[in-house]
């Protein structure tokens, strides 16, 4: 009996073991994942969401200053902002797919929404690609969520942009729409440094209706983008 009990208490210890390790030890990472990815509602989620802030100010004070300032007859011709694209490429998806997958949990965490996953159109031998294969991550923002992340890009990331000079405003495409790229993602203060796993940049296009640049670059800078007073002219 003694030899049969030493027995049993050896396989309790070595099932104890097991859970430790499959919840604690080895799996202690894939833990912590689930925990970061789980998020529970936040303090205002049962209060009545309040309509964008800036949507207001364009509306009370920048359309009335663009139509004195040009001279618009059409209240339709005054320019708007009709929606935002933010695009990350990431080639280390290549050899690392799951890098992809923090991508995409960041752009939800910073737009609001979720992103879709953008896939190569051709194969590229030279870099390994192959046709189809996932290597970045894309949002398009509308309506009340554009103007909310535009207030807070506006107001709160951009201020701290590492050594910041004003945006140029010769990113303009010549359709009235501005595009820009971010060298890191950490200016968004919905990123904590503890949870990424790779520091990355972004493409931010502001699609407007606008159908010349100067009318583009107006309505951006009534609505408080920091551009330069003045560019470089050797370029």
């Amino acid at each position: 009996m003694g030899t049969t009990a030493k027995e049993e208490k050896k396989k309790d210890e070595k099932k104890e073991e097991k859970k430790k390790g499959g919840g604690g030890g080895g799996g202690g990472k894939k833990g912590d994942k689930r925990e970061k990815s789980t998020r529970g509602p936040h303090a205002g989620a049962k209060l009545p969401v309040p309509p964008p802030r800036l949507r207001a100010f364009y509306q009370q004070t920048v359309r009335p200053k663009l139509q004195e300032q040009f001279g618009f007859k059409n209240p339709h011709e005054i320019p708007s902002i009709e929606k935002i694209v933010l695009n990350v490429g990431l080639g280390e998806a290549i050899k690392q797919p799951r890098l992809l997958d923090g991508i995409v949990e960041e752009l939800a965490t910073i737009s609001g929404q979720h992103p879709v996953k953008k896939k190569a159109k051709k194969s590229i031998a030279n870099f390994g690609l192959r046709q189809g294969q996932e290597i970045g991550a894309a949002v398009t923002l509308r309506g009340p969520i554009m103007w909310e992340f535009l207030d807070r890009f506006i107001a709160v990331a951009i201020p701290r942009i590492r050594d910041f000079r004003g945006l140029s405003t010769r990113s303009f495409d010549g359709r009235g729409n501005y595009s820009m790229g971010l060298k890191e993602q950490m200016i968004f203060p919905e990123i904590n440094y503890d949870d990424i796993e790779m520091i990355h940049g972004m493409d931010i296009t502001i699609v407007t209706s606008a159908a010349r640049d100067d009318h583009a670059l107006a309505l951006l800078k009534e609505m408080g983008m920091p551009f330069k007073t003045t560019e470089d002219k050797k370029r």
